[in-house]
């Protein structure tokens, strides 16, 4: 693996910014990129399930996108919630400056984008939506996971889209084993090669 991959803090390669076109939140929207970042060109085929497969997420309160990338799920998140605030998390700079710059494009005043580090620990979410990146591997995974899934809000709801062959099953059962029993872990939904799984916090919790 590179060391330049999406997850390194500062890509080594010059940032070449260009435009794409994509849909987002019914509608075509021209945004920017650049090389160095998760899915450059498009939106990548995990995050297009996860769009297409979640519930509305929450249309107040806070909302997170664990590993932002240029944005496609903060930005929809932010486009579908106007009132709520998202929070666009990444370590890749470089993406968390196209996330800021195609919030801002889209008009959009909701997006709070930040390092992990920068943000309040103390701060609970409605909803999150994620396409973790797998490929930092499994224990960095579960760290990052531990990170932010306790961090749900009373009633609130985390989904996460993760390749079968990439180890959904396992991460499944895993999650199972770490977040307090009371809380739903669930698989609810197969779509080509990837699951989308639920992690629910009970109102009372």
């Amino acid at each position: 693996m590179s060391p330049d991959h999406y997850f390194s803090a500062q890509p080594s390669t010059p940032e070449k910014r260009r435009d794409i076109s994509v849909e987002l939140g019914g509608a075509t929207r021209r945004l920017k990129s650049s090389g160095g970042i998760f899915s450059p060109d498009r939106i990548d085929k995990g995050t297009a399930v996860l769009l297409r497969g979640v519930p509305a997420p929450d249309s107040q309160g806070n909302l997170l996108d664990i590993g932002c990338g240029w944005g496609p799920i903060a930005l929809s998140m932010g486009l579908a919630s106007p009132e709520a605030t998202i929070y666009a998390v990444d370590v890749n700079e470089r993406s968390l400056g196209l996330t800021r710059d195609n919030a801002v494009s889209l008009g959009l005043k909701n997006v709070v984008v930040a390092l992990p580090g920068e943000v309040d620990p103390l701060i609970s979410y409605n909803t999150i939506w994620s396409n973790p990146p797998i490929r930092i591997g499994k224990e960095a995974l579960h760290e990052l996971l531990l990170l932010w899934l306790p961090r749900l809000a009373p009633g609130g709801n985390a989904w996460l889209v993760v390749q079968k062959n990439l180890g959904a099953d396992s991460l499944q059962k895993w999650l199972g084993t770490v977040m307090p029993p009371e809380w739903t872990i669930e698989r609810v939904s197969t779509d080509k090669a990837f699951r989308i799984l639920h992690v629910g916090r009970p109102e009372t919790s």
